[in-house]
């Protein structure tokens, strides 16, 4: 098993990331979802990600095996969630659905909203290759 982050962990990430994060990104009701959903719903729902992101990296990644890798599990866990949002942001760029400079509050918001499903789907594409 593979315990480096490379270039193909960051490109598996990535396709991930964009293969659940597009339908979700196009979808009225998420836009909605991160104008209405009040900021204590907004931060278990990215605690929430970041637990299933760990929860499996754990089992499936890492195959229980972090007693002496643990800042690669959180790095990989952490990296993951974050590629995930970066990946989400420029869907919404693109679609003129992210109003950084307008309503930064919502687009944070916008985000974390749809960072949820895409950050699984990077995730669970990175594990395909894992021993």
């Amino acid at each position: 098993m593979k315990s480096n982050f490379n270039s193909e962990d960051l490109s598996q990430i990535l396709v991930g990331a964009f293969a659940l994060g597009v339908p979700i990104s196009f979808s009225e009701e998420a836009w909605r979802l991160g104008e209405n959903l009040p900021n204590q719903n907004l931060l278990l729902l990215a605690l929430l990600s970041l637990f299933f992101l760990a929860l499996y990296t754990y089992e499936s990644v890492f195959q229980r095996q972090v007693a002496n890798r643990i800042f690669a599990f959180v790095f990989r866990v952490v990296a993951a969630y974050l590629i995930a949002a970066l990946v989400v942001a420029l869907i919404l760029i693109c679609l003129d659905k992210l109003p950084l400079l307008s309503d930064p509050a919502i687009a944070l918001k916008r985000i974390v909203v749809i960072t949820m499903p895409a950050s699984m789907g990077a995730i669970v594409v990175d594990s395909f290759d894992k021993e």
